[in-house]
């Protein structure tokens, strides 16, 4: 299985790191994509984090799943990244993706949450207006999954690692962490 993390500036550091991290530890390949000119990323709260590849670079042929964090500024710049953009609509129709807090109206408003459940931070609700919006933490309908923000973070990434490698990783996953919610 393999996973690419878009990132850019602006990101929400938690969503993308701790989903990174909670994909790299079921196996899953992660690799974390700049959107940006370069690959160093300057994150929501200015933590500096070197991506592994240039999004236009990423090798997307063998990747099972797609990952958007959150965070106004860093959604905003993965919406005007050609590539972020072209392989959303990619993934959306036969593999994985999935967005977090700010992301998922990305997603919205390239058309691709129409008629689907979903869940972002509530801040962004009022443009999700072709999506089914629920209030749970995070959703998965088809092959999008959307969460709800950083609190929802380690649910969000349980979910993915659940849909990739299954539901006994998610638990030794959670059981190495001391993660007891």
């Amino acid at each position: 299985m393999k996973a690419i993390v878009f990132l850019a500036d602006g990101f929400e550091e938690c969503e993308g790191l701790i989903t990174v991290d909670i994909l790299r530890r079921a196996g899953v390949e992660t690799i974390m994509a700049s959107a940006m000119d370069g690959l160093q990323i300057d994150s929501s709260r200015h933590i500096k984090v070197m991506a592994d590849v240039m999004a236009a670079d990423a090798d997307y042929d063998t990747a099972d799943l797609i990952v958007l964090p959150g965070g106004r500024l860093g959604t905003e710049n993965l919406g005007a990244n050609e590539v972020v953009v072209a392989k959303c609509r990619e993934f959306a129709s036969d593999k994985h993706l999935a967005a977090i807090c700010a992301a998922p109206s990305l997603l919205a408003a390239l058309g691709l949450l129409e008629g689907k459940k979903a869940t972002c931070h509530p801040d962004f609700e009022g443009v999700m207006t072709r999506a089914e919006l629920t209030d749970k933490s995070f959703v998965t309908d088809g092959n999008i999954t959307t969460g709800q923000g950083l609190g929802a973070t380690f649910d969000f990434a349980f979910e993915l690692v659940r849909l990739l490698v299954g539901e006994d990783m998610v638990e030794q996953i959670k059981k190495a962490i001391c993660y007891r919610f």
